[in-house]
């Protein structure tokens, strides 16, 4: 893709290269797989942009081996719980902007009962998924 925009999350991610570029990612249904397959290799490098709403509990624990994951509430609230050699961590975002820096190859979900949007930057390669 090419031009300055207007993108939306919904059709459209932001990878943050290494070197300072930036490029939009087409969303497609076979994204994420071909992702966790390893399909996408230019994503290796940087970080992937992407926003999603959820109003229910994540189904999945995820780990990002490559680095931190910042992830900033937009709106709603969520628990999210990381996974630390003391136990469980719970951290409550309630307020908009509010956000957490998961540590590198650390374990996480998230927990909500309302509508919530929340924002990602993520080191993609090596992300690791298992059910909750």
């Amino acid at each position: 893709m090419s031009g300055a925009g207007p993108y939306g999350f919904e059709s459209e991610y932001l990878h943050l290269e290494d070197g300072a570029r930036a490029s939009v990612i087409p969303v497609t249904e076979d994204f994420w797989p071909k992702v966790m397959a390893g399909q996408m290799p230019q994503l290796d490098q940087g970080r992937l942009m992407t926003c999603f709403g959820f109003d229910a509990d994540w189904p999945t624990w995820e780990r990002h081996p490559a680095g931190e994951e910042a992830v900033i509430l937009l709106s709603g609230s969520a628990r999210l719980l990381l996974e630390t050699p003391g136990g469980i961590q719970s951290v409550e975002l309630t307020e908009p902007g509010s956000y957490v820096l998961v540590p590198r190859d650390t374990w996480h979900t998230a927990k909500t009962r309302v509508p919530t949007k929340m924002l990602f930057i993520t080191p993609g390669a090596g992300t690791e998924n298992r059910p909750v």
